[in-house]
């Protein structure tokens, strides 16, 4: 493999900032030193100067061809790895799902066969739990074996992926015996089933009343209970797409009880409001996800606890369906809309618009959308840092370009943007993925087969 250099960025990792030259050889970081004082020789020369150098993000949940509603989420491994890599992450870990009545591993190997070589960069998978049974509690530990190390359960969608609270229990109970991590989903689906039949008799049928059903409320009483759950199992616990104060306050108080409680939120919840799911003439359906968007005065909470550490990561959620004939299908009726908004994208962009607006540091910047989230899931130091011996995913990053975000240039698999006319400042320049050039400079270099399937380690904050 060529030898490559990156000269005179700006170095970024979660520790430090430091104005570096970075060596790369065999697809690994060999070394850093200051720039100049090394007479390096390599194949490849990239000039940095006046750029940041940051780690390739790593976006720790993402649904590509999530089945869902009826329909499938439009970004396929090919697509969706793709448009991570022209947002600057470089690897994903992505959701395979058991369906009910079936395995474990039969769910895996479904995602396994859409997953392998069609990846532009490197992935991952969590497991999805939907049918808790002694069966599948037999299998969990062949999946730790083989470096799927956290677990999915849901409180939310009865029927198709829910599970009650014995079944959650005894989940985290085996995933506690491993050492695994258990996710949830923390909003009360039975509740939540009532509020939507009551609300469709009404007469309520737009994009704005799922919001309105899945209220912040039943949100905080799920996330209470699954912290009361997993201390009763004695298991570490992660909730998913954290969009309500309410909720939040929730897992503050775990984790100043001392617990292994940690949580991620998304973008569209720092970003986007229920203004959007009130957008008329059916342009609503375009923001309706789940946990779903929330009053704008939940924002400066979710920003404060991204820089007190009560969340620990921003993940997206990446679970895309065009407007035309899949979001559509909820016209007339809101809890027929597909769950799910782009976003694999921008996340670094985004957060690096919050750097720019003072919200967070560089530094967090880099600890949220790239270190946490590969500590988090086993990956660290692999991946998530700039250090001698981790993987050359690495990120030239322009801090000073602006761009205006639209469907007209994204490249995710999808007719609309969530955030369509959002002008940000700061773009990916350069991205290598294991040392290969990916992109450079608005050309795309990479290819599906490059990326490769990550065993995970367990979690590296317990």
């Amino acid at each position: 493999m060529a030898r490559t250099l990156i000269t005179g960025g700006l170095v970024i990792t979660a520790a430090e900032e430091v104005p570096a030259d970075v060596l790369v050889e065999d697809g690994r970081v060999a070394a850093l030193a200051l720039p100049g004082s090394q007479r390096w020789s390599a194949d490849r020369v990239f000039d940095a100067s006046g750029k940041y150098v940051v780690p390739g993000g790593v976006d720790a949940h993402t649904h590509m061809e999530m089945p869902f509603g009826g329909t499938r989420a439009s970004d396929t491994f090919t697509t969706g790895t793709r448009a991570a890599a022209w947002g600057g992450t470089t690897t994903i870990v992505d959701f395979a799902v058991q369906s009910r009545g079936s395995s474990l591993r039969a769910g895996l190997d479904d995602w396994h066969a859409k997953a392998d070589g069609n990846c532009a960069i490197d992935y991952a998978f969590h497991m999805i739990v939907s049918d808790v049974n002694e069966a599948v509690l037999r299998e969990m530990p062949g999946l730790v074996g083989e470096g799927v190390t956290s677990f999915k359960l849901f409180m939310a969608y009865p029927g198709v992926f829910y599970s009650d609270d014995g079944q959650i229990l005894r989940a985290m109970q085996q995933a506690a015996d491993l050492g695994a991590l258990t996710m949830v989903h923390a909003e009360n689906g039975p509740a939540i089933d009532v509020l939507v039949e009551q609300a469709l008799a009404r007469g309520e049928t737009d994009p704005r009343y799922h919001g309105e059903v899945r209220r912040a409320l039943l949100e905080a009483e799920a996330t209470h209970r699954a912290i009361q759950l997993a201390r009763v199992a004695g298991a570490p616990l992660y909730v998913v797409h954290v969009s309500a104060r309410e909720a939040l306050a929730e897992l503050a108080a775990a984790r100043d009880l001392g617990l292994p409680v940690f949580g991620e939120t998304c973008p569209q919840y720092l970003f986007l409001s229920t203004d959007n799911l009130a957008e008329p003439d059916f342009e609503g359906a375009k923001y309706v996800c789940s946990t779903p968007l929330r009053p704008k005065d939940h924002q400066d909470a979710l920003w404060r606890g991204l820089r007190t550490d009560d969340l620990q990561v921003v993940s997206t959620d990446h679970c895309p369906f065009c407007f035309a004939g899949q979001k559509e299908l909820g016209r007339g009726d809101f809890s027929k809309i597909p769950n799910g908004l782009p976003g694999v994208e921008h996340r670094m962009d985004l957060l690096h618009q919050a750097v720019v607006e003072g919200r967070i540091s560089r530094r967090r910047w880099i600890e949220l959308a790239c270190a946490a989230p590969a500590r988090m899931f086993g990956l660290h130091p692999r991946k998530g840092t700039i250090a001698p011996g981790a993987d050359a995913d690495l990120v030239i990053y322009d801090p000073h370009a602006v761009q205006t975000l639209s469907a007209a240039t994204h490249h995710m698999n999808v007719d609309y943007s969530a955030y369509e006319g959002r002008t940000v400042t700061g773009r990916v320049e350069t991205v290598l993925s294991r040392g290969e050039v990916v992109l450079d400079r608005g050309d795309y270099l990479g290819r599906p087969g490059h990326g490769t399937f990550l065993p995970r380690s367990t979690c590296q904050y317990l």
